[in-house]
């Protein structure tokens, strides 16, 4: 394999412009969102959705992606079924 010497880079006025541009751009959504948060949490379901419980938590995301949990058996026989020897 033949070796290459490495590509020089440099950075341009415009690159830095663009990039504090897009760094703005995240601050100013990360601010609106933490108002939202705070708005949201002095309503009943902003409180729901920053509560501690887990349970709750982990009710809510499996109701919001539509997952129904079955309740696992706790005898051999509805584990196999109705098999008999």
């Amino acid at each position: 394999m033949l070796r290459r010497k490495p590509t020089r880079l440099e950075l341009k006025l415009d690159d830095i412009e663009e990039f504090e541009s897009i760094r703005k751009d995240l601050e100013t959504r990360k601010k609106q969102k933490e108002d939202v948060e705070v708005v949201g949490g002095s309503d009943g379901e902003g409180a729901i959705g920053l509560s501690s419980d887990p349970k709750s938590r982990e009710q809510m995301i499996n109701d919001r992606i539509g997952y129904k949990p079955q309740p696992k058996p706790s005898n051999r026989s509805s584990q196999f079924g109705s098999l008999e020897f």
